[in-house]
């Protein structure tokens, strides 16, 4: 079993930036699609952003979309979350996961990941 944890999760301002990175125990790192998600107490897990196994396509949330961008350095076996412009809305514990099957392209729908790290929280102040 893969093991994720996250860093980067932090106290911001509004319209401040931060980048979350997860690394990823093992050697199969490369061949797995990856993902970031983020959830509020009371409230349901939600996709936030997604990466092809070979980093080549990428899916985001429409939240989130032109603000944050996921990155990945498979040599690193690190995966990434670029966050600008945030805003007290994305405040949230974030998230990473790795998608149940190998090889494929960048899925957002949360049921298709079966590991996932202990998470890091983003608080975005207003």
């Amino acid at each position: 079993q893969v093991q994720l944890v996250e860093s980067g999760g932090g106290l911001v301002q509004t319209g401040g930036s931060l980048r979350l990175s997860c690394v990823a125990s093992g050697r199969t790192f490369s061949r797995y699609p990856m993902g970031w998600f983020r959830q509020t107490p009371g409230k349901e897990r939600d996709d936030v952003a997604a990466i092809s196994w070979s980093g080549g396509s990428t899916r985001y949330s429409d939240s989130v979309k032109g603000r944050f961008t996921i990155s990945r350095d498979n040599g690193k076996n690190t995966l990434y979350l670029q966050m600008n412009s945030l805003k007290p809305e994305d405040t949230a514990v974030y998230y990473c996961a790795r998608k149940n099957m190998a090889f494929g392209e960048a899925i957002t729908n949360a049921y298709e990941y079966d590991s996932w790290g202990q998470g890091t929280q983003v608080t975005v102040s207003s």
